[in-house]
């Protein structure tokens, strides 16, 4: 139980349904549906729809989706891929012949073909009880009459105010005057809600065929993009197998590659053989031993992850006893590997979220443009704002994330999913870029190793490895970052949290849930 002497807040605990969201609309959103009889999948799409309004820097209909979904409390988990691939003509030899060696945050080579919109009209046709149109229309209100801009909204739109003026389409809609809302303040987006509306009337082909399709193709192109119609009209997302690993007793599930939930699972596999630190959660050990088994988990997918369609990988081997042992003894408890090379990774926006109903439909959902706002390019008829997923391609041909036409990238953003004894135990992600599996593995553990409920586990403060040092969120104390110095690590505070994350547990036993929404975030949690 917390301190309640302390600033912080307790978990909902209810009997009925929980969603738990990064924004309080969408988290209404989700609870109306539900209340409505709809069911987990009806009010993630719709939750999510909003989201693609009132938290554009983090994602929206120019985005990517993934989801796990566990149907009706049973042992099946339905995974499904919603990234999008690059453009027909993105052949290597043709970024080699005009000198480009890197895919810019800004550019269009950046944007990837949008498959969230894909991604919610399959969910919404095979699992859920609601038709899309239906699902839509809290997005449109939001879109069309406005919505407050919540704080972290806020915070991370002023820090992205330079890049939002580089596109002038872009900078009417978030810079109106040049002006940067400030929490408080009413944003609208018309040209959005009209899109959301066509999609709402002709379905996934009013966004992927016709004018709004041309209009996204138009601007790409118009900024050197090598987008056709053709690779909008063939967008399509796709079931896969999830992949597992077991930790403490339970199962953990994620999205194969390409993308990157293998790296938590490899994470949790190298873990499982330290015991949980007796000096509890933010012991010295502890974050130690978090941190060395990030750098090798990190280290496996940037040489081998990327999309399995153009690069063969052995999965089997990654997640085997043997794979993890022999990563496992790389690991020094009392000091930080000199041999590893100094990754350097990014932290992103996304949005998470989870939502289980009163027949036990789990449903974990994520959503995202990838950086902040995206590529900053707007399409000017359907204000479309797209994605930069494509800036994690490598212009090498000895690279497995080499760009290739039709090729989707290796992917940060994943939905985890745990089961135990056949059951559903708990729908959770963790957002922020290359942060999520270093996330993924630092709630998961809270829950299982120290007892926590899934809002302390969220809440608790967070370590991130990257470029050679060790960001520590002002909640690490200074004895902490004196030991993890005196292990080899320089630690330093980042300037921003790390990341974010919502989770729902299950008890079986008891018939209720237990949700938490980060604080890091404006979300929260709600149930009946």
């Amino acid at each position: 139980m917390r301190d309640f002497q302390l600033s912080g807040r307790s978990p909902v605990r209810v009997t009925e349904a929980a969603v738990a969201t990064s924004h309080p609309l969408a988290s209404v959103t989700a609870i109306e549906i539900l209340r409505d009889g709809g069911n987990a999948i009806d009010a993630a799409i719709a939750a999510a729809a909003v989201l693609a309004v009132v938290e554009p820097q983090s994602t929206g209909i120019g985005g990517d989706g993934f989801m796990l979904y566990a149907p009706k409390g049973g042992s099946d988990v339905v995974a499904f891929n919603g990234s999008g691939r690059a453009p027909q003509k993105a052949s290597l030899d043709w970024f080699v012949k005009n000198e480009i060696t890197e895919i810019t945050n800004y550019s269009a080579h950046s944007v990837t073909i949008p498959g969230v919109v894909d991604c919610w009209a399959q969910a919404a046709a095979d699992h859920g009880t609601r038709d899309l149109a239906a699902l839509l229309q809290p997005a449109i209100h939001y879109a069309e009459q406005g919505y407050v801009v919540a704080d972290r909204v806020s915070f991370d739109w002023q820090a992205s105010a330079e890049m939002l003026a580089l596109d002038p389409h872009c900078a009417a809609l978030f810079l109106a005057n040049g002006y940067v809302p400030q929490a408080g303040d009413i944003h609208r987006q018309p040209k959005l809600a009209e899109t959301l509306r066509v999609i709402a009337k002709d379905g996934p082909k009013g966004f992927y065929e016709g004018a709004v399709a041309k209009d996204m193709v138009d601007h790409l192109n118009a900024h050197g993009g090598l987008h056709s119609m053709e690779d909008f009209a063939e967008a399509r997302g796709e079931y896969v197998k999830s992949i597992s690993a077991n930790y403490r007793g339970v199962e953990i599930h994620q999205i194969p590659p390409n993308n990157q939930g293998i790296t938590a699972l490899i994470m949790l596999n190298l873990l499982e053989g330290f015991e949980p630190d007796m000096d509890g959660p933010l012991s010295v050990r502890r974050l130690h031993l978090e941190l060395e088994a990030a750098r090798l988990a990190y280290n496996v997918r940037d040489r081998h992850i990327a999309d399995p369609r153009h690069v063969p990988m052995q999965l089997e081997h990654m997640l085997s006893a043997a794979f993890a042992d022999e990563l496992r003894a790389l690991i020094n408890p009392d000091h930080a590997a000199k041999h590893l090379p100094h990754t350097s990774l990014q932290k992103s926006e996304t949005v998470y979220l989870s939502v289980v109903d009163r027949d036990r439909n789990a449903v974990s959902f994520i959503n995202s443009i990838y950086h902040s706002f995206g590529s900053g390019l707007v399409a000017p008829k359907s204000g479309v704002l797209l994605q930069n997923r494509g800036m994690s391609f490598k212009i090498d041909a000895g690279h497995p994330n080499c760009i290739a036409p039709g090729k989707r990238p290796m992917h940060t953003i994943m939905p985890g999913m745990v089961m135990k004894n056949g059951k559903p135990l708990m729908p959770y992600g963790v957002m922020g870029g290359d942060y999520q599996p270093f996330g993924h593995a630092h709630v998961l553990t809270n829950i299982l190793d120290y007892g926590m409920d899934p809002q302390a586990a969220i809440d608790c403060p967070r370590v991130f490895y990257t470029d050679g040092v060790v960001e520590a969120e002002r909640g690490i104390n200074a004895e902490t970052r004196k030991g993890l110095e005196a292990l080899g690590h320089k630690v330093i505070t980042p300037d921003e949290p790390l990341g974010g994350g919502q989770a729902i547990l299950i008890d079986w036993d008891k018939g209720t849930l237990t949700a938490g929404s980060d604080s890091r975030k404006d979300g929260c949690a709600l149930g009946y």
